[in-house]
């Protein structure tokens, strides 16, 4: 039988439960399917939806904004359907735009966005985005845009500073079923 002194039997227990504590998630991931959206995607918290009309390339469009708080990070993705495919195109090139300005930002492409099921865009792509908050505070965001028939969809995750190998989980496992 092995004697371990009480002294070392105790901070082995602490050392035990500290480490317990170091291990417990910031992110908690799950699978969300956001209603209308025909969209799996993977979310590292708890997202609320939020709806409201807006324009769109000069047309009002109903816009589903699905987020999450973990993680020093925010967890986003949006979609609309815009009804007529000679749309989409304008439409996500617009939604880039709009997202550059908003933040003053910087922009750098990352490649192509490809999601299993969507469908072939040429403006479906992944981008990297440095600008400033209202407030003045620096964020960093990567944002990808990509369509599905006539639904145009963003999917964002925005920081002071962003963990690469979740923010790879979330766009990976973002999916649209046949």
């Amino acid at each position: 039988m092995l004697c371990v002194p009480p002294v070392i039997g105790r901070l082995a227990l602490l050392f035990g439960l500290v480490s317990l504590c170091a291990c417990s998630p910031t992110l908690d991931w799950r699978e969300v399917r956001p209603e209308g959206s025909g969209l799996v995607a993977l979310f590292p918290c708890k997202p609320s939806t939020d709806a409201r009309v807006v324009t769109l390339e000069g047309a009002s469009v109903r816009m589903l904004l699905t987020a999450c708080r973990a993680g020093d990070a925010t967890w986003a993705l949006a979609f609309a359907d815009v009804a007529n495919p000679s749309r989409v195109a304008p439409v996500l090139a617009a939604l880039r735009a709009a997202t550059a300005a908003n933040l003053g930002a910087t922009v750098q492409a990352l490649g192509p966005m490809r999601v299993s099921g969507m469908t072939p865009n040429p403006r479906a792509e992944r981008l990297s985005v440095r600008g400033k908050l209202p407030a003045g505070d620096p964020v960093t965001m990567e944002t990808a845009f990509f369509t599905k028939g006539t639904r145009v969809f963003q999917a964002s995750v925005m920081g002071p500073q962003l963990k690469a190998e979740a923010v790879d989980s979330f766009f990976d496992n973002l999916k649209l079923p046949p």
